[in-house]
């Protein structure tokens, strides 16, 4: 179906710029999902209200779904992700310097930041970050990317956890986020790979990470600044009214047909459509729209209560099984001391594989690209003790059992 859909629709995309946020036409599709979800009462076991200018953390898990090596991001891509939102939500960001004046007074630290979770949903030790090799070439905005079924990744308790899928979205859409009071089993983000986080190979039109900052403000339930109508309202009564969306990098001041002053609209801020390098900031209004998500009866009150960024919770994960399915390769000396030498006869076999490191309690210890036919591995820092190599490229995976002395 994928594949036919290419033929038809692929004319209507090439040379088009792409497409900031694909939420508008995510939540028309899916209205009458919303509507029988909005009206359910929330009821979480210890709910509280949130606190006088509380820090509101939230976990976050990535799912990242990969079919070429590409697109399988690496830990610092997603760990800058992590990074820029904290800055970017805290107004801690380098650019914040760069909102006009007269818009300077509206900017707000909006007190959320944002880590990845420790704890799975079976309470076991996790990085935060799911990766999962799949056949599928792209995705479309249709929520297949949330279910294993489909060939993507299931949802985390999307009462505990933010769920992010990092795919390849097909046609121009770099992402969209779903509103609060959607059904759980697909409640959260999606992103195109190439413009999350502020590191790796990236569209340099977006490469600090504020598509992500956007569509997170949809999770929160911010609108576009226009409201999705020309001259429409975004609900936050501090951001100007404006035609519609801004792209590219317009200059200061960018008036449109409803401009309710001199100051045109605010295209700098994180819910227009402007390139990264342009947006810097939320505003006042935007903070209490998006932290009143998390009062007491809000859609996402049950984060107050989410303990899984805290590795401490984190039970033992299920010993690893030793295989070697599709890659040989030849790990000694075991026991060891200090250096664990991981070998192949083959040239073919071990460069560019991730190799990864964990001891029996799930936890991961070591993350690896492998460059070389032969690779020797220094663990004088580890523990006595259990451990397993987990070596992976797409579907092959090879599992050691290792014992250090």
């Amino acid at each position: 179906m994928k594949v036919f859909l290419v033929f038809i629709i692929t004319a209507l995309f090439y040379q088009a710029e792409a497409q900031r946020c694909g939420t508008e036409e995510y939540v028309k599709q899916h209205q009458l999902v919303y509507n029988s979800h909005l009206n359910t009462p929330l009821t979480v076991q210890g709910a509280r209200d949130t606190f006088s200018n509380e820090v509101i953390v939230i976990p976050v898990v990535i799912h990242i779904l990969y079919h070429t090596a590409g697109e399988n991001i690496g830990d610092a891509q997603v760990l800058s992700q992590i990074d820029a939102l904290n800055k970017d939500y805290r107004r801690k960001n380098e650019d914040a310097e760069n909102t006009p004046i007269p818009f300077q007074q509206f900017a707000a630290d909006t007190r959320i930041v944002f880590c990845l979770a420790k704890v799975d949903p079976q309470g076991r030790y996790t990085s935060g970050i799911v990766r999962k090799y799949t056949k599928d070439e792209f995705w479309l905005s249709d929520d297949e990317m949330k279910f294993s079924s489909k060939g993507g990744d299931d949802a985390w308790d999307a009462t505990k956890y933010l769920n992010i899928w990092v795919c390849n979205l097909f046609g121009r859409t770099l992402g969209y986020g779903v509103f609060p009071g959607g059904p759980s089993n697909t409640d959260g983000v999606v992103m195109q790979y190439n413009v999350f986080g502020t590191k790796g190979a990236l569209n340099p039109q977006f490469n600090k990470g504020r598509t992500a900052v956007h569509e997170i403000g949809h999770w929160l339930g911010l609108k576009h600044l226009w409201g999705d109508a020309s001259c429409g309202d975004d609900g936050v009564y501090d951001t100007p009214q404006q035609q519609t969306n801004n792209s590219y990098c317009p200059l200061f001041p960018r008036k449109s047909l409803c401009s309710p002053d001199e100051n045109g609209d605010m295209f700098m801020n994180y819910m227009d459509f402007t390139d990264d390098a342009c947006m810097n900031l939320f505003t006042k209004g935007q903070k209490e729209a998006m932290r009143a998500q998390f009062a007491k009866g809000g859609f996402r009150n049950s984060i107050l209560t989410s303990t899984v960024c805290d590795s401490t919770n984190a039970q033992a994960g299920p010993i690893l099984e030793e295989t070697s399915d599709g890659i040989a390769v030849s790990v000694y000396p075991n026991p060891f001391t200090t250096e664990v030498v991981i070998n192949t006869e083959s040239f073919t076999q071990l460069p560019e594989k991730t190799l990864k490191l964990y001891d029996v309690a799930g936890r991961l210890h070591l993350t690896q690209k492998l460059r070389s036919q032969k690779t020797t591995l220094r663990l004088s820092n580890l523990k006595a003790g259990v451990y397993f190599i987990k070596i992976e490229s797409g579907q092959s995976l090879s599992v050691h059992k290792i014992i250090k002395q």
